[in-house]
């Protein structure tokens, strides 16, 4: 999300397009120098990055069986929509910090402006459902896997576009047009301070609180059954201990085994035949002492890839954000370096979605060596 694009050096303001003529020879006085060749590389290999692991997410999901439950239709969604962050932002990003002027005209400035801000919303806000999903999976789980369908997760991704767009579109409708023939700036100006405070609620403060109160309570809920679980192991007769495991069959699905993995809850108690079995009377309690480590293990495993998970994206997008309303607010005017380093800090976030949310998944990890294969086969 580019709120405030500047690599000529120049100062602005929220909200409205900044476009001024360059002289016709401004492209030929642009050097190409190391350092902009250096920016390009790095730039460039980033791009790429995140175009093919999100483009690998959607192959994967598309073309993997075990991986078509609507729990990876949000994932998927997610993957579409930062690997459009990849194709249609990242790129002129690239071009515009080293060319440092807008050779593209103002019909493409405000085309990617519109889709920068949308995108990276709507990535932002995926985050958000994605967390609300696993939240009812682990806390209405029966009641849940009723209603947890395709029609279901596809009614959620529609509403995350519309919001985003609702967000990222008001400023076309008060955007000054500039008469000039030519422009070398295209930027997003923050005059309008009440829409810079709804754009950045809307965009990032509201869906981080959110995302980690959900987060927050999925953990509480996890760690109660485990610890319901070990509490009740000297007690627990055969039919006991079956309910314990569907618990933490459960919980699993959702949250530990495959670490916060996508794999659908529903399909725990038929898992729970082939995986799980009952410890004779006599191999009980050492049954039982080994599974409540396993827990504890497991529980200290969720901790750490939740907390990669919010520690990503709190790091990625957070110094932007407070930027942006501090920018608002005229109580920052970050030089032209601080603000590039900022917005690309978020798109990186893009690049790590699909690393978080897909490589602690069993499934997810055959469906990439099966891609991996036939790519070797071809």
């Amino acid at each position: 999300m580019d709120l405030e694009k500047h690599p000529g050096g120049s100062t602005t303001e929220p909200n409205i397009t900044n476009c001024t003529g360059p002289p016709a020879s401004s492209l030929a006085a642009v050097e190409f120098t190391d350092g902009m060749a250096l920016v390009v590389v790095v730039l460039g290999l980033l791009t790429l990055l995140t175009a093919l692991i999100n483009g690998a997410v959607i192959i994967a999901i598309c073309t993997t069986k075990k991986l078509h439950l609507p729990a990876n239709y949000l994932i998927c969604s997610l993957a579409v929509t930062d690997f459009l962050v990849a194709l249609l932002v990242m790129p002129i990003s690239t071009l515009y910090i080293t060319m440092e002027t807008w050779l593209l005209g103002q019909v493409v400035c405000e085309l990617w402006l519109s889709v920068d801000m949308t995108c990276c919303t709507c990535s932002i806000l995926h985050l958000c459902v994605i967390a609300l999903d696993r939240y009812w999976a682990i806390t209405k789980a029966i009641e849940y896997a009723r209603k947890r369908s395709a029609r279901r997760a596809a009614s959620m991704v529609v509403i995350v576009w519309v919001i985003s767009v609702f967000i990222s579109m008001p400023p076309l409708f008060w955007r000054q047009r500039s008469t000039s023939d030519r422009l070398d700036q295209c930027i997003i100006e923050h005059d309008h301070l009440g829409y810079t405070i709804y754009s950045t609620l809307g965009a990032f403060y509201i869906p981080m609180v959110i995302i980690l109160i959900l987060y927050y309570r999925i953990y509480n809920a996890a760690k109660s059954l485990y610890q319901k679980r070990g509490s009740s192991r000297h007690l627990s007769s055969r039919s006991m201990g079956s309910q314990n495991s569907v618990d933490h069959c459960r919980v699993s699905h959702t949250f530990c085994v495959s670490d916060l993995s996508n794999s659908d809850p529903t399909l725990a108690s038929d898992k729970l035949n082939v995986t799980v079995r009952i410890p004779s009377f006599e191999t009980d309690m050492d049954g039982q002492d080994e599974k409540s480590q396993i827990c504890t293990s497991r529980e200290r495993k969720a901790a750490r890839i939740l907390g990669l998970i919010l520690g990503a994206f709190i790091i990625c997008w957070l110094p932007f954000f407070m930027k942006e309303l501090l920018v608002g607010l005229q109580v920052l005017q970050p030089s032209p370096l601080i603000s590039d380093f900022l917005t690309w800090l978020g798109y990186i976030n893009s690049l790590i979605n699909p690393l978080l949310y897909t490589s602690f998944n069993d499934d997810f990890k055959l469906a990439f060596k099966k891609l991996l294969k036939r790519k070797e086969h071809a």
